[in-house]
């Protein structure tokens, strides 16, 4: 992997490569930096220390302390551990041989063949500085050294290193897991080259998908010191107002844009241990009321004497009995029935729309919602304006920070906002919190916000005045194009929207990005647009997923009320809506990320390219519900399938049939892109952005190169199929699935349905059908299914209860 890329004054040219890299130390955080590296195609050396014990396992197979395999086992070890953890490390297991086990004393020689080299040993300052004096010894001039710590100070490791160590020298602080958490914090030192920053940032960013925030080299850095700060005030508040761990948690997630894990449960994922050795990090280096602010209870210090850490020892703050979850009440040290915090402020809160105005209803609420939000946010918003060009240059950093890497949906300066700066500071001061002085000053300069917006670029306060953001050209803002004016049509479920260069891109924003007829009426549109006035076409959007298939709501209820007919024609006019993306005289690119099930992997497999990322979790999963695909997708992977064949090999077409069946019966679904490719979902000509804040930037830029390219639509070609022979091989696994008691008398007719359309009814084995011939058999089987009363009571049921039901 190389990356040019010049300083942002342009002043002087980089070319750094890394094509090979190492990891110093195995364990969770080790291995998954590896894992991560291996994922986007970079070769990896993993390393630990040598074992002075064998294992009893080592002994009965009569190994010596100075065998390879034992002198390794700790990384190899690690290796295997990457394919049984979950959340998976690696977007494929084949990934696993780029990563290479090895230990600290026979292989440190080979650190000179690397270009980066990462480390992620103990937090101890004494041992970090005797392995960067080991790597010194062995390590390339011009390589990249780093430290993925936590907080320790990044200067104190460099010290007594060598000239060309320390310019090259810096932290980069991932969050766990780091296939999945999208912050990088990147720490330069007095002595790191301003190249090798400039050249981190962007690789960072381009290469490794994350977001990366420039910090300062201060205690925790920027997301920790933060976190840990306002994970620490809440259960100040908890003690304080008489509050129980679930009432706390029942407000602080979702309710006010932070994850589901909300405070307490997001303790027991990362683990008390870890918290407080965070913790305790910055309480031995600061002073005063900052320090008072650090200090760990005593209770949570009984907690970890007990071993009550969390997920990892089955219970901390919470414990799973059975189905039923419970609450510890840090008094009594028991653990009772689970509570949710009930206040009148929470029910009108429900009303209103919007996690912003959300917020604004709870915290000046005078109930108890109200009182223990405040007090939770004003504390967090006082110390995050207090280290700002502290820990970071400015606000933005430090916002980006806690949504990259703690899940909040805003930075505490964009809650701030969300709240009322003016209204909030009269509140704080009244109740005697001190509020930072150009705090205070921005409001005396007539500034009522942190951020303001003008024309789509987005400002932000700093020194007396507003700077606009800085944004990377490869981030292609929608929000941002909608409020330019950049809207060429829209209804209520997508919006067609010129994204420049002679590109179009269709957006859905219906209720989960659901396909319904609205939608169907814009893919319609769009292309006949796109068709007249454009280069081509993206469908793509930025919401929470890239859509979870059709409108479940409004199928059942026509359904219910014998609108077959009705049905019939909303099935024909998706499957026209999908041959029309298909079969477009401009290129159609999809853009799929995260859930892309149903009719979102419909809309994908018909198009002239698939730009996915490395996070997208693509199938057809309507058995779930009692159907099968009703608007191409079984032809269609069907198709992909075929097409993925090598030219001019024979293969056995039954092969095919039974693989896309299975695929289909099962309602598999791709844990990656490129699990999404192994399942022929993606082939290799289609692309998976690593970044992917830089999705619809490569789904652009792939249309432009269609077209450059001389793009014409594809050829109408008939489709082979297995016919009758054909239908009934793959029956015959359903049938003793059957009789083995592993699905239901209706799975099996869901599954003859499925068989029936793959195979192409009743044809001779091999015989070439046209695309509308199997689509017709699809609207039929999908419309008998949605008529029986089983079909209707899955569909119900995952609708009320969010999964599937097996009657």
């Amino acid at each position: 992997m190389s990356i040019h890329s010049k300083l942002s004054k342009g002043e002087i040219a980089l070319s750094y490569s890394i094509k090979k890299a190492a990891v110093l130390g195995s364990g969770v955080m080790g291995s998954g930096i590896a894992a991560h590296l291996a994922n986007i195609g970079i070769p990896t050396l993993l390393l630990d220390i040598v074992p002075r014990e064998l294992t009893p396992e080592e002994q009965a197979k009569g190994l010596a302390l100075e065998d390879k395999a034992v002198r390794n086992r700790l990384s190899s070890q690690a290796l295997q551990g990457l394919l049984k953890q979950k959340p998976a490390p690696l977007t494929k297991k084949d990934n696993l041989a780029l990563i290479e086990a090895g230990n600290m004393e026979d292989d440190l020689k080979r650190l000179s063949d690397v270009d980066w080299i990462i480390e992620v040993v103990v937090e101890r300052l004494d041992i970090k500085q005797q392995v960067f004096a080991k790597i010194d010894q062995y390590r390339k001039p011009g390589s990249i050294v780093s430290s993925n710590t936590s907080g320790i100070s990044v200067e104190a490791m460099a010290e007594g290193r060598s000239e060309d160590f320390q310019k090259h020298f810096l932290g980069t602080h991932f969050f766990n897991p780091p296939r999945y958490l999208k912050l990088l914090e990147v720490i330069p030192t007095k002595q790191t080259d301003a190249k090798v920053l400039e050249f981190m940032k962007v690789f960072g960013e381009d290469v490794l998908g994350k977001g990366v925030v420039l910090a300062k080299d201060t205690p925790n850095f920027i997301g920790n010191r933060i976190g840990t700060y306002g994970l620490l005030v809440a259960v100040d508040i908890m003690k304080k107002g008489g509050y129980s761990v679930g009432e706390v948690d029942s407000v602080t997630g979702p309710l006010i844009g932070r994850p589901k894990s909300a405070t307490f449960r997001t303790l027991d994922v990362v683990g008390l241990d870890t918290f407080i050795h965070v913790a305790n990090n910055v309480y031995d280096k600061v002073e005063g009321e900052e320090k008072k602010a650090f200090e760990v209870p005593s209770f949570m210090k009984k907690m970890l004497e007990n071993g009550w850490l969390g997920s990892k020892s089955g219970q901390g703050f919470f414990l799973k009995k059975g189905k039923e979850i419970l609450e510890l009440d840090p008094e009594t040290f028991e653990y009772i029935e689970r509570k949710k915090l009930k206040a009148p402020s929470l029910e009108l809160a429900k009303q209103v729309k919007g996690t912003a105005n959300k917020m604004k209803a709870l915290v000046y609420a005078e109930d108890k919602a109200g009182s223990l939000l405040w007090n939770i946010m004003a504390p967090v918003f006082v110390y995050s304006a207090e280290l700002t060009g502290v820990i970071a240059d400015d606000i933005v950093s430090i916002d980006r920070a806690m949504k990259w890497g703690f899940g909040w949906s805003k930075g505490p300066f964009e809650t701030w906002d969300a709240i009322g700066v003016e209204k909030s500071v009269k509140k704080m001061e009244a109740e005697g919190l001190k509020v930072p002085a150009w705090v205070k000053e921005m409001l005396d300069k007539g500034f009522t916000s942190f951020y303001k917006e003008e024309n789509g670029t987005v400002f932000y306060y700093q020194n007396g005045e507003y700077h606009a953001a800085a944004q990377n050209p490869k981030i292609i803002d929608l929000a941002s194009l909608k409020k330019q004016g950049k809207v060429i049509k829209e209804n209520t479920g997508a919006s067609l929207i010129d994204v420049g260069d002679g590109v179009a891109l269709l957006e859905f924003h219906s209720k989960s990005n659901a396909i319904g007829i609205d939608i169907v009426q814009m893919i319609n549109f769009s292309v006949d647009e796109v068709e007249k006035n454009y280069k081509g076409l993206v469908i793509g959007n930025q919401g929470k997923n890239f859509c979870v298939g059709a409108n479940l709501a409004m199928m059942l209820m026509e359904a219910q009320d014998d609108n077959f007919f009705e049905l019939d024609m909303v099935i024909r006019q998706f499957q026209n809506a999908m041959m029309k993306i298909k079969y477009s005289s401009k290129p159609v690119v999809t853009a799929p990320f995260q859930m892309t099930v149903g009719g979102g992997a419909e809309v994908c497999l018909p198009s002239a390219h698939i730009q996915a990322t490395m996070e997208t979790y693509m199938g057809l999963v309507e058995v779930g519900v009692g159907l099968l695909p009703g608007g191409g997708g079984n032809k269609e992977l069907y198709i992909k399938h075929l097409k993925n064949m090598p030219n001019g090999v024979e293969f056995d077409l039954q092969k095919v049939a039974n693989k896309v069946f299975e695929s289909i019966a099962l309602a598999k679904v791709s844990m990656s892109g490129e699990e999404a490719r192994l399942n022929n979902f993606l082939s290799e000509a289609d692309g998976i952005s690593v970044n992917p804040d830089h999705q619809l930037y490569d789904a652009k830029q792939a249309v432009l190169n269609l077209h450059e390219s001389g793009y014409h639509a594809p050829i109408r070609k008939k489709v082979p199929v297995v016919g009758e022979t054909g239908y009934a091989t793959l029956l015959l696994g359903a049938q003793s699935m059957l009789l083995s008691g592993y699905i239901s008398e209706h799975d099996l007719k869901i599954a003859k349905k499925v068989a029936y359309v793959i195979s192409g009814g009743k044809v001779p084995y091999g015989t070439e059908v046209d695309e509308q011939y199997l689509l017709d058999l699809e609207r039929e089987a999908f419309l008998s299914l949605i008529a029986e009363p089983k079909t209707q009571q899955r569909m119900q049921y995952m609708l009320v209860k969010g999964k599937p039901l097996r009657n």
